[in-house]
């Protein structure tokens, strides 16, 4: 388990380097003109050429990345160059942090209780009414685009509720609109995954064995099939979890909350190198680290899963 532990540590590590590599090299192929804004114009070349010169711009890729991942080793993750000039990055993203964080656990809650719920409520009501219904809620949140829902609810569901259309911190009824939005994908996905497993589990030889014993349904349900069904979801949690989290950009942009998605977003548009570099390595790890604890904790609630000395893989 420890050598295993380790080699997907190791893995996890290559993969996030190569990802914020990727994003580091694809912002140096953006115009110049960026980094400028509406100053572009009113400088002359030399001054431009100081200015990229001050950023680190004119030096090499190769020796850009390498001051990068060295003040990374440092705990240094740079100073933001356009979106608040000269403060470090730390200190932009340090205050946003509790935003996404408060709404990726809500949001959490909410879609695992209602998720799993409508999971096992559409697994004991196989191809009847309740599982047609909730199917389609699953089949509508994944095929129509995100965004198109989400502006009919903030639209319509702030004058249906009597909540407010925008985020307002001093407004905790501004809140629900929000957490209800950020968990409405992740309902879908548990209630489908829970559905699954389940309709699985309900075909094996030892549930039908334990109905011969003169088991209630609710019995079957609750001591083996909820129990087995919870198993292979034990994967998938901390990914969504962690996911959640992070928070959606999209939906904080569109609420005007002040998480780190929206300002992903913004310092995306002002090319703000920097400030790119460390959310796009916070977002990352986050996922990366979803996907090392689902296979930890897989491979600790499957006794089924085995260990191999030679190669410590499962």
């Amino acid at each position: 388990m420890l050598k295993y532990s380790f080699k997907r540590v190791a893995q996890s590590a290559v993969t996030l380097f190569i990802v914020v590599t990727f994003v580091f090299l694809l912002m140096r192929l953006l115009p110049v003109e960026g980094y400028f804004g509406d100053r572009y114009d009113k400088l002359t070349a030399s001054q431009r050429e100081a200015v990229l010169h001050k950023m680190g711009l004119l030096d090499p890729w190769y020796v850009q990345i390498g001051g990068f991942y060295e003040r990374l080793m440092r705990g240094d993750l740079g100073t933001s160059s356009i979106y608040r000039q000269d403060i470090p990055v730390a200190e932009v993203i340090a205050p946003r942090i509790p935003y996404s964080v408060y709404f990726g656990l809500v949001a959490t809650a909410i879609s695992l209780v209602a998720g799993l719920a409508m999971g096992v409520h559409m697994a004991r009501h196989k191809g009847r009414f309740w599982d047609r219904t909730w199917t389609a809620y699953v089949v509508f949140i994944n095929a129509v685009p995100l965004a198109v829902y989400l502006l009919f609810i903030q639209l319509y569901g702030s004058d249906l509720l009597a909540l407010p259309i925008l985020f307002d911190k001093h407004r905790p009824i501004s809140w629900i609109l929000p957490a209800l939005s950020m968990s409405l994908a992740g309902i879908a996905g548990y209630a489908m995954w829970m559905r699954r497993f389940m309709v699985d589990e309900l075909n094996r030889d030892y549930v039908k064995l334990a109905r011969a014993k003169g088991l209630s349904s609710s019995a079957v349900m609750v001591k083996h099939v909820m129990r087995n069904a919870y198993v292979p979801m034990a994967q998938y949690l901390p990914a969504a979890i962690l996911a959640t989290i992070s928070g959606s950009i999209y939906i904080e942009s569109l609420y005007s909350i002040p998480g780190m998605g929206g300002l992903l977003v913004d310092v995306i548009q002002r090319q703000d190198n920097p400030m790119v570099q460390a959310l796009v390595l916070i977002f990352s790890s986050i996922g990366i680290l979803g996907l090392f604890l689902g296979d930890i904790l897989m491979a600790l609630f499957d006794p089924r899963i085995k260990f191999v000395k030679s190669e410590g893989a499962r």
